[in-house]
């Protein structure tokens, strides 16, 4: 019997021994816990306690976040002439939009209006004070007739909005799709098109832009496809007199008819 419990002692140590660290090891691992637990508290805790600091600090950071983004995209900027418009901006084809200050026979004199923000725009507004300076703008890819001016003139009102899509620049002259609203109807309709498919203008080479640019040919097949129609339809500067005014004409033109009217003149 007393050799038994002899061996038996190295293994009851053993278990004592495993017993102790596990016990210590669970101790070390609720210490580390309160511990974690006492921080998130504090944190907590004093988040609490200065709840309005915190959201101030975080409007700040969005505002000033803003205010960076849109002064380095240009959102808010107002532009006074085609030489401040970003190169980036034409290149993209970015759309502005603008408002209707008159309509010349060099084009179209458009005031640009920047998107709005009520805290962000008064401070970082380029031109405080300064008066209004249109930018012209020319029909990208058409060739008005005086009839064509006409009709901008009635129907181009100033103080209208109009959204300028930049397609090239010269000096200072911009080359755009000018879009306009049609009355009682939420959808816009492209300026340039509309010349052209009622037969007040012609295409013409778009200004700026590569003839092997797939852009030049997206928009020479638009405009184009405008024309086309005006054509077939005999509108404007496409339209056809009828059989008999082209009978008439060509007797009052002959030699036979003005020799017959000299004659009755003498007698």
């Amino acid at each position: 019997m007393h050799r038994e419990n002899v061996n038996n002692m190295p293994a009851e140590s053993s278990r004592e021994t495993d017993t102790e660290e596990g016990s210590s090891d669970r101790q070390q691992r609720n210490q580390g816990h309160q511990t974690s637990h006492n921080i998130v508290s504090v944190i907590s805790q004093l988040a609490d306690d200065n709840l309005t600091l915190v959201r101030n600090i975080s409007t700040v950071l969005a505002v000033a976040g803003v205010a960076v983004i849109a002064r380095s995209i240009r959102l808010i900027t107002k532009f006074q002439a085609a030489s401040e418009i970003p190169a980036r901006f034409i290149e993209r084809n970015v759309s502005l939009r603008g408002r209707v200050h008159s309509v010349t026979e060099r084009g179209v004199e458009v005031e640009h209006v920047p998107i709005y923000l009520p805290v962000l725009s008064p401070l970082l507004s380029k031109h405080k004070g300064a008066g209004t300076s249109p930018m012209s703008v020319h029909l990208a890819g058409v060739e008005l007739t005086p009839e064509g001016s006409v009709w901008l003139q009635k129907n181009l009102a100033p103080s209208q909005t109009v959204w300028l899509k930049l397609i090239s620049r010269e000096d200072d002259t911009l080359h755009c799709l000018v879009s306009q609203s049609r009355q009682g109807s939420v959808w816009s309709h492209c300026v340039n098109e509309e010349v052209l498919r009622l037969g007040l203008a012609r295409t013409a080479p778009v200004v700026g832009v590569l003839p092997d640019s797939s852009l030049y040919w997206r928009l020479h097949k638009r405009l184009h496809k405008a024309e086309v129609r005006a054509e077939r339809k005999r509108r404007g500067l496409w339209k056809q007199d009828s059989l008999w005014e082209r009978a008439s004409k060509a007797v009052r033109d002959s030699t036979l008819f003005r020799l017959m009217r000299r004659i009755f003149k003498r007698t």
